[in-house]
């Protein structure tokens, strides 16, 4: 039998910035999610930063309408970001 040893490391999280990108363009929940064809349910999460799973089609309009990357969205943050 091969003994292994599970070795567990964070690696940080990927970070929902839906609120400050929309603040910026001043676009509101209600709006992005009617243009998008979204449930607001849906964008209030991203916008809450309540991401569960991320649905790459959503991500997809969202970008669309908003003219954006989705590396302008998903944002990585390391340990030590997320101590701060």
């Amino acid at each position: 039998m091969n003994n292994t040893i599970l070795i567990e490391k964070n690696y940080g999280s990927i970070q929902m910035n839906l609120r400050p990108y929309m603040e910026r363009l001043g676009i509101s929940r209600n709006a992005l999610a009617r243009a998008t064809n979204t449930r607001f349910e849906v964008i209030n999460k991203w916008y809450e930063g309540r991401v569960e799973k991320v649905d790459l089609n959503v991500l997809a309009r969202v970008c669309y309408v908003l003219g954006c990357e989705a590396g302008d969205l998903l944002v990585m943050k390391t340990d030590d970001e997320e101590a701060e």
